[in-house]
């Protein structure tokens, strides 16, 4: 039992250890209490050598870190430091007011010593000593570091848009992962974060300095007074004792504060050279031997001038002139040298770039780059889920979607291309909302008129304060990128046949779990090839149906193979008759039946004898004017059905079925037809209109 209990006291005392949130608290509350509780002088010894400690410390890791970002919690050390060293002269103050009369050891023997030691004995030689680190700390020092800091945060945080748009850009185009994306973005983040949180530390260091001089001041004065009027010493020995600790208190404030001051001037000037900083001033410095060797002969020049020391400058002139013959016996290598400029030659991109396509390729007129851009990049997210949805919903995975800006479009236009070709385009109003009426009328709402893009729909654009009253009229409302979006979804579904390469198609056969790899094995290649795969994907993505069942798929293209088919759409049709269910779900309505659209047994016959050629590759030959009263009769039934609320399916013979498809496909593309062997044998079907 007393074990269990030493454990778990164990485990509460590892709360309060150092690099915990206690335990930082816990020195916070003790920096604060420095500040009204007096200290005896040991344990201000203490804290003066923890200040020396922690700005050495502090200066070093500033040498050592390869990027600024790499130092982020180097604002709030800023402030703590800071704190500590206000403190701690208060603490001292205190000391020196109460009890500097005693002697030089009454505010400890830190402030003693550099009293004594540093000072050598001369009050002016440490008051000269003093404002010299005053100067360089708070005119050189602090006030160049503060200005750097300001510069570095304003143009860090104006050139965010850019870097994200850049990200996004990268992302969108497949040239870095979600994961590197994400990892950038966070980098961008911390980045911002830290050159705005510098640009007010800076004031810190730079407060510390003020204060350091006025307490200095006040303890030089303060201390006269109270040793010639309450202690009753003489006008020297008052001066002599109550300077001395006041400056002995303000130099080791100030020798700390100025190391400080220093890892900060360093941090904030190293911009955005890679590695440490003796690395990079070594690199950068020694790069060329030209300049080694001028340095040298100057300093060989001074040396042999007249009144000039002879040794210390042909030291150095022989030591930079070494560095140049070895650096010109030894030239870096490319990989060594630091933004070093690409020759020419290898700037301009090998000519096999201008012959790479672009699968997707959205182009963005100048005023609607806000929405793939700026802080919340709304687009580019939106993209984003669309790639995962389809994935998800069709087995597809859809190609990088290149987004880039055109200027020879519209302010307001974009351009949807397949391939380099344009398939849609539209007209947007970045700053307004679309509103739509579901009833397909133009909506009662204030606005400018126009379609919207990807179904032809009325609509209107509304600003963004007659939202709710849109809403309010039963419209839907939606903003420009949802409108963009539905529309490149559109654009890709159309098309998603022609996206599906012979590469893309391999990838799905390769990511296949291992217990489906022996089906593609037995397939592939000795029944049929992979091209043969990639068109009957192909010929079921034209038509929308899903492919991520694609252990199924095969399982079909294999048993077709058997039959001895070798006709892709007769392969494709046989797949079909095995993806019944999934079709049926499909098309599956709110009610829970498949609406249907059958043919009557007229037209059946009629399109059974307009049908010409071998048993392989049979064509429908109507006569034009029985072709035009068909599609008439189509468009009229299914036109009847959708005004029920209906969504029908046009029903044939297996044998039709592709012929019929055809027909459809110029006149209503997005409406399904189903042969009856593709119809579930326990799903509920309704009929709702016949031809």
């Amino acid at each position: 039992m007393a074990a269990t209990d030493l454990a778990a006291l164990r485990g509460r005392l590892q709360e309060f250890r150092i690099g915990t949130d206690i335990g930082l608290a816990i020195g916070v509350v003790c920096i604060i209490t420095i500040l009204i509780v007096p200290l005896p002088p040991f344990l201000l010894d203490t804290g003066l050598s923890l200040s020396f400690t922690a700005s050495i410390l502090v200066l070093m890791v500033s040498l050592f870190i390869r990027r600024p970002i790499d130092f982020t919690s180097f604002p709030t050390v800023l402030l703590l430091t800071t704190l500590l060293r206000l403190s701690l002269d208060i603490a001292a103050t205190r000391e020196i007011l109460s009890h500097g009369s005693e002697g030089p050891d009454a505010a400890g023997h830190v402030i003693a010593a550099f009293g004594g030691f540093l000072m050598g004995g001369d009050l002016l030689i440490g008051l000269i000593v003093f404002a010299i680190l005053i100067v360089v700390n708070f005119i050189v020092i602090t006030k160049g570091s503060t200005r750097v800091a300001e510069v570095a945060a304003r143009f860090t945080l104006d050139g965010i848009p850019g870097k994200q748009m850049a990200i996004d850009a990268e992302l969108n185009s497949g040239a870095i992962s979600e994961v590197v994306a994400r990892r950038k973005r966070a980098e961008l983040e911390q980045e911002s974060g830290f050159y705005g949180a510098m640009d007010g530390a800076a004031k810190f260091v730079r407060g510390d300095a003020i204060a350091a001089l006025i307490i200095t001041s006040i303890n030089i004065v303060g201390g006269f007074a109270i040793g010639v009027v309450q202690r009753g010493m003489s006008v020297h020995d008052a001066a002599s004792a109550f300077t001395t600790l006041s400056i002995g208190e303000g130099l080791v404030s100030q020798i700390p504060a100025l190391l400080v001051s220093v890892a900060a001037g360093i941090v904030v000037t190293k911009g955005s050279a890679e590695g440490t900083a003796d690395a990079a001033l070594v690199a950068q410095l020694s790069r060329s031997h030209k300049p080694l060797a001028i340095a040298s002969a100057g300093a060989f020049v001074l040396a042999i001038l007249p009144g000039l020391p002879f040794i210390p400058f042909v030291t150095l002139s022989g030591l930079a002139g070494w560095g140049s013959y070895y650096r010109w016996r030894n030239p870096p290598r490319p990989e060594q040298e630091e933004a070093a400029p690409a020759p020419v030659e290898s700037a301009e991109p090998p000519i096999t770039e201008a012959l790479k396509i672009d699968q997707i390729r959205l182009e963005l007129g100048y005023a609607l780059l806000v929405l793939a851009g700026g802080d919340t990049p709304r687009l580019t997210e939106q993209i984003k889920a669309l790639r995962r949805a389809i994935a998800a919903e069709m087995g597809f995975i859809l190609p990088p979607v290149r987004i880039q800006d055109n200027m020879q479009l519209a302010a307001t236009t974009y351009s949807l291309r397949i391939k380099e070709i344009e398939a849609a385009s539209g007209e947007l109003q970045p700053t307004r909302l679309l509103a739509m009426s579901p009833s397909g009328a133009l909506p009662d709402v204030p606005g400018d008129p126009t379609t919207e893009p990807a179904f032809g729909m009325p609509a209107v654009w509304i600003d963004q304060a007659d939202r709710e009253q849109a809403l309010a009229r039963g419209c839907t409302v939606v903003d420009p990128a949802s409108v963009l979006t539905t529309h490149l979804t559109e654009v890709v579904k159309e098309n998603m046949a022609e996206l599906l390469s012979f590469a893309e198609t391999q990838k799905l056969l390769d990511d296949l779990p291992r217990e489906q790899q022996r089906l593609v094995t037995d397939l592939i290649p000795t029944h049929f090839t992979v091209g043969g795969v990639q068109r009957v994907l192909q010929a079921l993505l034209a038509e929308r149906v899903s492919i991520r069942d694609l252990p199924t798929i095969l399982e079909g293209i294999h048993e077709a193979c058997s039959m001895q088919l070798r006709a892709v759409p007769a392969i494709a049709a046989h797949v079909r008759t095995r993806l019944a269910r999934q079709l049926t779900d499909a098309h599956t309505g709110s009610r829970g039946y498949v609406p249907l659209v059958i043919i009557g047994p007229e037209w059946e016959t009629e399109l059974n004898e307009a049908l010409v050629g071998p048993a392989e590759a049979r064509q429908l030959s109507l006569p034009s004017n029985r072709l035009s009263e068909l599609t008439r009769r189509i468009n009229q039934v299914f036109e009847s059905a959708s005004v029920d609320g209906e969504a029908p399916v046009l029903l044939t013979s297996a044998h039709l079925r592709a012929h019929v498809r055809a027909i459809l496909e110029r006149i209503r593309p997005s409406t399904p037809v189903l042969a009856q062997t593709e119809i579930f044998p326990r799903a509920r079907i309704r009929t709702v209109g016949a031809i």
